[in-house]
């Protein structure tokens, strides 16, 4: 036996029996639970714009759930905590979840979103999202193109001003005056240009913004340096030249004088002062060795004249004589060493 029930309400909740009339009757029982689905959420107590330092708060209401939903807030998909309610209404359940916000600028554009869960939700959920528009004053930076200027230098100054609503447009001033009228100084919006530098555009420059809710200003003081000097053309190095040529360098040369590489159509270099040096000292060290060797060789063999001309003197009436009495004796000498026994 079956029974089918269509458009499932919350009254359809409750116990069913079959009963089959035997003898004796059988019956059997089963309870009939009903979920009931949560409504999709709703944000109050948001109004736009919001301004800076305002307290409110955010309250997310859902309704028609049976068990209770679970609701939950993110403030850009990050979760944060609520203050959770939960009231009763017959079957069903009315959850509600708070959030007490102070806002500041930071809080402009953040995206706030209720989101509900619920076991009737198979896989998901239902959520409700409010980004909140904030509304404050304006706050100023100058942002500048280079940081220390030069005469004859091109420099930009943009104001930046940040606010909501937006602070358009914006007033440049210098020294507490206007601005000079001069053809260098060119002012386009936001943006202040001075196409040359020179020491007269020293001064402080201020940018000025304003909404309904304030003014704001910030400053730039420029001090313009004096331009690095560059060299005379009479201390300029010349161009490379070749030996014995009376022109510069072709870029051919030129190319092989400065990276060194050897170029085969190029004329030979000035010879290498060190190698000729090391030669000379060479031959001269070669040189008196020579001589040391040839003196001492002289004087060792003009001794041995003296000396056997020495040795026959007395009796000679000239050196040759001498020598030849000095080889004599020395016979003379030597057999006198003969002995007998």
């Amino acid at each position: 036996m079956t029974i089918n029930i269509s458009e499932v309400t919350l009254t359809d909740e409750g116990m069913y029996t079959c009963s089959l009339f035997t003898m004796p009757v059988k019956t059997a029982k089963a309870f009939l639970t009903v979920l009931g689905m949560p409504k999709k959420p709703e944000i109050n107590g948001l109004t736009k714009p919001v301004l800076e330092g305002d307290q409110i708060t955010l309250t997310c209401v859902t309704s028609g759930s049976k068990p209770a939903a679970d609701v939950r807030w993110f403030k850009n998909e990050k979760e944060i905590k609520g203050a959770k309610e939960v009231n009763t209404s017959g079957k069903t359940f009315t959850v509600k979840s708070s959030l007490q916000l102070l806002v500041n600028r930071h809080d402009d554009g953040v995206a706030y979103t209720c989101r509900v869960d619920h076991v009737a939700l198979i896989a998901t959920h239902e959520e409700t999202t409010q980004v909140l528009e904030v509304h404050y004053a304006p706050y100023v930076e100058i942002k500048h193109s280079i940081p220390a200027p030069l005469e004859g230098q091109y420099l930009k100054l943009e104001c930046v001003p940040h606010g909501n609503p937006s602070p358009d447009p914006v007033l440049w001033t210098k020294d507490g005056g206007e601005l000079p009228d001069l053809d260098r100084v060119i002012v386009e919006g936001r943006e202040l240009t001075f196409m040359s530098l020179n020491k007269t555009d020293n001064g402080t420059y201020r940018c000025e913004a304003t909404n309904h809710l304030g003014t704001s200003h910030a400053e730039y003081k420029l001090v313009v340096k004096d331009a690095p000097t560059t060299s005379s053309p009479s201390t300029t190095s010349p161009a490379p030249t070749l030996p014995d040529s009376t022109g510069p360098l072709d870029s051919k040369h030129l190319n092989s004088a400065v990276t060194g590489n050897r170029d085969p159509n190029a004329l030979p270099g000035p010879p290498d002062h060190a190698l000729i040096g090391g030669i000379v000292a060479v031959v001269v060290f070669a040189t008196l060795c020579l001589i040391i060797v040839l003196g001492r060789y002289l004087a060792r063999h003009k001794g041995t004249y003296l000396t056997n001309e020495a040795k026959g003197a007395d009796d000679a009436p000239d050196a040759d004589t001498a020598i030849i009495n000095a080889d004599g004796n020395h016979a003379h000498a030597e057999e006198k060493k003969e002995y007998f026994i």
